[in-house]
Parts: C-alpha cells; sequence; structure tokens
C-alpha cells in the first residue's frame, strides 16, 4: 500500500509540475498563436529541425527520468515542492549540475523551440529558464543549505547550478 501511495505522489508531481511545463503550457501557446509558429519551409531542412528537435527531447527526457528516480531511489522523495527528497542527492545526473530536473526541462523546451519555431514558444522557453535561475538562486539554493547545511555548501562548490561545464577545471596542486 505503501509503493502505491508512493507511486501516486511520484505521478502527481510529473502530471503538475513538468508536464504542465513541457506539454500542456506549449500546446496552449502553439493552440492560440496557431498563426505565429513554423519555419516556413518544406525543405529537407523542415525535417532535419524536426528530427533534431525530437533527439534533443529525448535526451531531456531520459535526463528527467534519471532525476527522477534518484530522487525516489535515493532522496526518499518526490521532484515536488510538497514532498521533496529527505536526502541530499549528489550522485548520477547530480555530479554534473546541482538542478537536473529543471535542465532536463529547459532541454526539453528547447528541442520544443527547434521543432515548433514559434515565438510564443521561444518567449515561455526564455522566461521559464530566467525565472527558474532566479527561484533556484535566492529561494531554493539557500533552503537547501538550512537544511542539509556544510554537505549542500560543499556540493555546491563543486558542481554547476544548471549546465554542466565543458572542459574541467585544472587542480591546483
Amino acid at each position: 500500500m505503501k509503493k502505491q501511495a508512493s507511486l501516486l505522489s511520484h505521478i502527481v508531481a510529473v502530471l503538475v509540475l513538468p508536464f504542465n511545463v513541457t506539454v500542456i503550457i506549449p500546446a496552449l501557446l502553439l493552440y492560440f498563436f496557431r498563426n505565429n509558429y513554423g519555419w516556413g519551409t518544406e525543405s529537407i531542412l523542415f525535417y532535419m529541425l524536426i528530427l533534431v528537435g525530437t533527439l534533443i527531447i529525448s535526451c531531456g527526457l531520459l535526463l528527467l527520468a534519471l532525476t527522477i528516480r534518484q530522487f525516489a531511489s535515493r532522496g526518499k522523495g518526490t521532484l515536488a515542492p510538497w514532498n521533496p527528497p529527505r536526502k541530499l542527492v549528489v550522485d548520477s545526473p547530480y555530479n554534473y549540475t546541482r538542478n537536473p530536473m529543471i535542465s532536463a526541462v529547459i532541454i526539453i523546451l528547447f528541442g520544443e523551440v527547434i521543432i515548433f519555431g514559434s515565438i510564443p514558444l521561444v518567449l515561455w522557453f526564455v522566461y521559464f529558464t530566467v525565472t527558474n535561475i532566479i527561484y533556484i538562486k535566492y529561494r531554493e539554493e539557500p533552503g537547501l543549505e538550512k537544511l542539509f547545511g556544510e554537505d549542500y555548501r560543499q556540493y555546491k562548490k563543486r558542481v554547476p547550478r544548471l549546465f554542466p561545464r565543458v572542459l574541467s577545471r585544472k587542480r591546483s596542486s
């Protein structure tokens, strides 16, 4: 029974948060601004954009699934603020970015922008990204520092916020 409640909690969190952000809101934007999307081409470029966008979305979905799994198995919680992980999760995708879940959603939104070529989707992508950068820095991280203390402060020094470093830093001897 407890396992079913946990699964239901994860499903609700996914439906309320990333599903709304990556499916419902973009669908509404495309519906209400239906004359404002598309790249205006039917050439091979159009099909290449769909392929590239689909690959990007697939990467975002994979990252999202990995982070949700980490929150459930290691953190003993969900992605939702009303049922957050009770343990600090710092491995797997969390080795590369402190917020791989938000990174995954940003990746998915970017893939949608590439596929649909929609100015309203571009604006949604920018709004979501900027809002989360501000929220994470000024609201989420201070809360995590209070909750997890020095462990989180050390983790924060090691791992970038949203986007992994392309080149590793040289360590001083």
